[in-house]
């Protein structure tokens, strides 16, 4: 994607500072510090977008039906505001469902499993304006949905949104944008910024330079949770598209055999 010197790959739940369950280092009661994606795209839409013409002959064979439990639960704090909250099992409809409940400006997300979810933006006529392979593209929402089952997700974000007519315009207006003249990551990223209008979403939008001002709150359970702390809105979002992608069951395998390591290095370093 354009704007990008080189790629670099995130760092998984091993290779990061270590933390408990809950979040915090006994010694220093910190949060851990999450990963900082200065220069690595979001795989999830080329990988989606790569698979745009093969969809239909693979779809009855390879691909799992979505599982709205194995979704994880998270908030996203910007200091002691929450602007982000997703909860589990939200449920989800059909491409042709979804145009019967949709509105000009509406956040769509399509979701698969395995896949980062696809977000785009509702503009009317049965179409929507997404980012997808370096290019911003309108095209008819049953065919951007590539047989996956979607959602109206105007209200995880906990912004102000913009007047519908202004959202509309500003997808609209960066149609046929691609490669260097993209300032967004993601799909995601893109649509957010067309309905709030805020800058975190923008590559760069936001310089990384001293403590990190938010907080990504992995929820398992009421009392098993996991805190990461991150520069960026951009970065958060980078890694809270990754746990999407692989799953609940997935991050807390990742978190438990990070933990188990830790212990095992401390408790190596205290026997010598």
């Amino acid at each position: 994607m354009g704007n990008q010197v080189e790629k670099l790959t995130h760092l998984n739940y091993a290779e990061v500072p270590t933390s408990d369950p809950n979040g915090f280092e006994p010694e220093d009661d910190g949060p851990r510090i999450g990963v900082s994606y200065i220069f690595s795209n979001d795989d999830g839409d080329d990988d989606q977008d790569d698979n745009l013409d093969h969809f239909q002959a693979i779809s009855n064979h390879e691909e799992k039906p979505f599982d709205p439990l194995d979704e994880p639960e998270c908030a996203i704090h910007y200091r002691e505001e929450c602007v982000y909250e997703r909860k589990s099992g939200a449920a989800t409809h059909s491409a042709e469902s979804l145009l019967n409940k949709c509105t000009p400006g509406d956040l769509l997300e399509f979701v698969a499993t395995g896949q980062y979810p696809h977000w785009a933006v509702y503009v009317g006529d049965f179409q929507v304006v997404h980012l997808q392979r370096a290019e911003i593209k309108n095209n008819f929402l049953t065919d951007v949905s590539q047989g996956k089952k979607g959602r109206i997700v105007n209200n995880l974000y906990r912004y102000r949104a913009l007047p519908s007519e202004v959202i509309v315009r500003n997808a609209l207006d960066h149609v046929g944008s691609r490669d260097r003249e993209l300032y967004w990551r993601n799909s995601e990223c893109f649509a957010a910024w067309c309905r709030f209008g805020k800058r975190e979403f923008k590559i760069g939008g936001e310089i990384r330079i001293g403590k990190q001002p938010y907080r990504l709150k992995l929820l398992f359970s009421e009392k098993n949770s996991h805190v990461l702390e991150f520069q960026s809105l951009e970065d958060v979002i980078m890694e809270k598209r990754r746990n999407d992608q692989i799953g609940k069951v997935a991050v807390m395998d990742e978190l438990a055999n990070h933990l188990n390591v830790t212990h095992e290095i401390k408790q190596e370093h205290f026997v010598k």
